[in-house]
This record gives structure tokens, C-alpha cells and sequence, in this order.
């Protein structure tokens, strides 16, 4: 059975979003994690670069496979979690304190999920 904390909201792509007024993080749920099994490397974005909700927004490469990670918002890139370049198997050891990236928000979130819902589309 997978973690799902209630104070995050959730994607049908398995990302989590914690909000922080107008700044976002992102990062891969617990159920996401156990699916990569280990990851190796992560392909983190330009601070700066301004993305869509919906677009790529980077890649996690595990020993299994190489997944995209979507964003679930819209806004300009903060911050990315530099630590996991070196360390990247914090995302399997913490997957919600391994955060990806911060996101300022330019646009309202929707689309996402509580966590009662992620754990039915989870079947946790």
C-alpha cells in the first residue's frame, strides 16, 4: 500500500503538488516511485523556463524504464532540487520530501486530485 498524505493534491499521472501560496512544488508519488523501482538519474529543467500544465517537465530514469514527469500547473520554474543530481534515490527513499521543482503559479491549479480520489484511481 502506498503513502498518500492528505494535505497534497494529486494527478492521474502520478504527480503530487504541495502548495505554498503562489509557489508550487511538484514531485512523483509514492505509488509512482514503487512503478520506476530504482532511479539512477533525473533530468531536471531550466530555472526560469516558463511551462504549461499538461507539458513534459522533466524526465526520472529508473534501472526499469525512463518516464516523463507532467506538470499539473502553469507558471514560471523556481527551483529545482539540486540534490537529486547527485542523489536520486532520495525520490525512492522520500518520494514527498524529494521535491522536483518549485513552480511560481501564473494561472489557477485544476484538474487535481485529493487524496480520498488519488487513492481510488490507485486502488489503495
Amino acid at each position: 500500500m502506498s503513502n498518500i498524505p492528505e494535505d497534497l493534491k494529486y494527478t492521474k499521472t502520478h504527480e503530487w503538488v504541495r502548495t505554498n501560496g503562489t509557489e508550487v512544488e511538484i514531485g512523483v508519488t509514492d505509488f509512482a516511485q514503487k512503478q520506476l523501482t530504482d532511479v539512477v538519474y533525473v533530468d531536471l529543467p531550466e530555472v526560469g523556463k516558463e511551462i504549461k500544465s499538461g507539458d513534459t517537465l522533466l524526465t526520472v530514469e529508473s534501472v526499469k524504464s525512463a518516464e516523463e514527469v507532467f506538470s499539473p500547473v502553469t507558471g514560471k520554474i523556481t527551483a529545482v532540487n539540486k540534490e537529486l543530481e547527485s542523489k536520486p534515490e532520495l525520490i525512492n527513499q522520500e518520494p514527498y520530501n524529494s521535491w522536483l521543482v518549485k513552480i511560481k503559479l501564473s494561472e489557477e491549479i485544476k484538474g487535481t486530485l485529493t487524496a480520498e480520489e488519488y487513492r481510488k484511481l490507485t486502488g489503495q
